[in-house]
């Protein structure tokens, strides 16, 4: 995927850094078993993936025309030298 811009906007960084941080404060709390900060955590990466998408919504997330698929054609062949029908 050389040359995309898949995730590199505002909208993806904020939200993977808020789940990041969901995912320390949960990792955080098992160790201490604590029950309540695990899903405390979890919230936490809930919102980061809410968060994502309300930017997106706001027109900070990549545009929608760069999602399509692109469509490769191949070049036509060019017939051999010399052959005639």
């Amino acid at each position: 995927m050389a040359g995309s811009s898949h995730g590199h906007t505002p909208a993806a960084w904020t939200g993977v850094i808020i789940a990041f941080i969901g995912f320390c404060v949960s990792g955080a709390f098992i160790v201490m078993a604590q029950p309540v900060g695990f899903w405390a955590g979890l919230v936490i990466v809930a919102l980061g993936g809410v968060a994502g998408w309300i930017m997106r919504s706001m027109g900070l997330g990549m545009p929608k025309a760069h999602t399509a698929p692109v469509r490769v054609v191949a070049p036509a062949t060019p017939e051999p030298v010399g052959a005639e029908s």
